[in-house]
């Protein structure tokens, strides 16, 4: 009779269940990037405000406190896709430094 040897899990699952199987480290690896893109963002959102705050305010009517609240909003979906779309290249900074550390870290762990 002739062993049969399975070495991956997509030989299990077939093409189909193969899609299902995700390794660990990749799901943590998002989850780091999605955090210093969200980091970079409230960054960039502070950064804005505090330019915005440097700005004369003109006009024969003062903001009123929708306006404001408008404006946050705005400022925060801005740096959202900013933070995204590549943002100072801050998100990627601390990735690479977090990714390092955890690195180092899980091979301290393991036996």
């Amino acid at each position: 009779m002739n062993s049969l040897q399975i070495k991956e899990p997509q030989q299990i699952l077939g093409s189909s269940g193969a899609s299902m199987v995700k390794p660990r480290s990749v799901d943590k690896d998002a989850k780091l990037k999605e955090a210093c893109r969200e980091m970079e963002s409230v960054f960039l959102n502070i950064l804005l405000q505090q330019m915005r705050r440097t700005v004369p305010k003109e006009g024969l009517l003062e903001q009123s406190s929708g306006e404001e609240t408008m404006q946050s909003m705005l400022d925060s979906e801005v740096t959202k896709n900013m933070a995204k779309a590549g943002g100072m290249g801050l998100a990627d900074m601390l990735y690479r430094q977090l990714a390092e550390r955890t690195n180092m870290t899980n091979k301290g762990q393991a036996p």
